[in-house]
């Protein structure tokens, strides 16, 4: 009976097999890719690449229109204005706080955190300092602290807990502080997500190997590290944010990269000998500052936007305060298209080529800079208009107030309509340019010790 039943329904029962069989065959082909991803954790997603990163572009886009300021001049004199304050008060004077010993801050930045012996204990604080375009930044302000202890970068998809990596990968607010003074040699392109503040007070920290990467984000601050021999790299499965990572194309070897991001500030860096440019900001990228911070050694320095054909760079507005540019330096402090940059109270003692540039009618407003041109009598003009003719470059507004020229220096100033004609009158004056020296003396990389003003 039961091997009449089973002669009866044989045909189903073959049917059956073959395709229990050709399952199997697809599930064990299936396995080993299956196996191989195993170490990523569940909750980490790899999305399409240019979906992802069109809609961080579209997001971003909306946070540079929201963080663009309509009147740019205005902010420049509220700018020069807190200089102003900041430098005919006590200010500059040693004073001593709580007994722990004497401190000069000599700009409104560092008047806001440097001379207080609890830094350290009220590291957020810093978040509140900047001033100019990056006014804004936040950082990491209202997350939790994070240490990085481990200064390894073997991991790209999942970076080991304790590493810089790690940290700035987060999807939350993190205030990124250092154990002890370390080398992080990158492997790749280091990609930080918003909210986050890399705050190297405290120790001596040195970034090298790769660029850091700042793109498609908001509310980044970058302060006290030491940023060099930057290579580039040919790209690779690299993670962006917790729940992100794909396929990345060869990186430049930039310094830092800033595209398509805002409310981003860079200070008290030394920067030096990448492959690329020291500081690029581009596709869109606007309401940032950098300040307070000491290059040397280096070709193309700063390059504010990439291409005459980003028109969205019409919208990016920076500035770049209380800076030395020092030894070993060539060209491109910085190289300007479309925005508007206010380049104010900073020391230029080496140039090769020139110090300030740009094409694509920018605006660049000069104001209480200390410009030393080299012994090259070739060399001695501050400014370079980049392929454009005098008909075109006539113009532009590039405006020189209050500036030093030594060693005949000059600047070849030009005016005109850009939105509106632009004079003297619409300009509060910076602090002159004799007192450069005195404004950047502590410019780069600092060495805070904690419990004592930095």
């Amino acid at each position: 009976m039961a091997a009449g039943s089973v002669m009866a329904r044989s045909p189903l029962h073959i049917l059956l097999l073959y395709v229990l069989a050709a399952l199997a065959v697809i599930t064990a082909a299936a396995q080993p890719a299956v196996q191989k991803h195993k170490t990523a954790p569940t909750e980490y997603n790899v999305t399409s690449d240019e979906e992802y990163w069109a809609k961080r572009a579209e997001e971003a886009r909306a946070y540079s229109r929201a963080a663009y300021v309509s009147d740019p001049v205005a902010l420049l004199n509220r700018f020069n204005r807190d200089v102003q304050r900041a430098t005919t008060r006590r200010s500059l004077a040693r004073r001593r706080y709580g007994g722990v010993g004497p401190c000069v801050a000599t700009n409104p930045m560092d008047r806001c955190w440097r001379c207080r012996a609890d830094w350290a204990s009220d590291r957020q604080r810093l978040a509140s300092c900047a001033r100019g375009f990056g006014h804004n930044a936040l950082g990491g302000a209202g997350g939790r602290t994070y240490v990085v202890t481990d200064p390894s970068d073997g991991e790209l998809i999942v970076p080991k807990k304790g590493t810089l990596r790690y940290g700035v990968i987060q999807d939350r607010p993190l205030w990124i502080v250092f154990a002890r003074s370390m080398v992080i040699r990158l492997s790749q392109e280091l990609i930080v997500n918003s909210n986050k503040t890399i705050d190297g007070r405290g120790a001596q920290v040195h970034i090298t190997g790769a660029q850091i990467t700042i793109q498609g984000v908001k509310h980044v601050i970058i302060h006290n590290v030491h940023v060099h021999h930057s290579a580039a790299h040919s790209g690779g499965m690299i993670r962006d944010s917790k729940h992100h990572y794909g396929r990345r194309t060869r990186s430049d070897g930039d310094g830092v990269s800033v595209l398509s991001s805002s409310n981003v500030w860079i200070d008290h860096v030394s920067m030096s000998n990448c492959a690329d440019g020291l500081i690029d900001v581009v596709s869109g990228s606007t309401a940032i500052t950098v300040s307070n911070s000491h290059f040397t050694h280096h070709d193309h320095v700063m390059l504010f936007g990439a291409s005459n054909q980003e028109t969205e760079d019409t919208t990016m507005q920076i500035t770049v305060a209380f800076n030395h540019f020092g030894k070993g330096l060539v060209q491109r402090m910085p190289r300007c298209r479309f925005g508007f940059f206010h380049v104010v109270n900073n020391d230029y003692t080496h140039w090769e080529m020139y110090a300030i540039g740009g094409n694509r009618n920018p605006t660049i407003i000069s104001q209480g800079n200390r410009f030393i041109a080299p012994d090259d009598g070739n060399a001695k003009e501050v400014t370079k208009r980049e392929y454009a003719p005098y008909s075109e470059y006539k113009e532009w507004v590039w405006k020189s107030q209050g500036d030093v020229m030594m060693n005949g220096a000059f600047f070849n100033q030009s005016g005109g309509q850009n939105e509106r004609r632009y004079g003297k009158m619409d300009f509060i004056p910076a602090k002159h340019g004799k007192y450069v020296g005195q404004l950047t003396r502590f410019a780069g990389a600092l060495n805070c010790r904690v419990g004592k003003p930095c």
